[in-house]
């Protein structure tokens, strides 16, 4: 089965409202494996990465967030990660 990996920017009102736990609980769900961080400029990044069609149902989820939560944008493109952990983990 082939997988894919990929990096998403998700920006609008995404820190400060659960979004990162949210996100790796949804991936955990949906078997994903990779990592999710809030960065400085207030946005989140997302590296996901398993079979095409969860790491597309976490784009989505990535799309709406969690309640509370105001999506502006998600910018999506390949990531270069390949080492991941067994879980999805969420940093610094």
């Amino acid at each position: 089965m082939s997988s894919v990996v990929r990096r998403l920017v998700v920006t609008g009102r995404v820190q400060g409202v659960g979004y990162r736990i949210s996100c790796a609980r949804e991936a955990d769900r949906l078997g994903v494996q990779g990592w999710v961080r809030n960065l400085a400029d207030g946005s989140v990044e997302v590296v996901a990465a398993g079979p095409p069609e969860p790491v597309e149902e976490l784009t989505e989820w990535c799309r709406r967030g969690p309640r509370g939560a105001r999506v502006e944008r998600v910018a999506a493109g390949p990531a270069a990660d390949t080492d991941f952990p067994p879980r999805f983990e969420i940093l610094g």
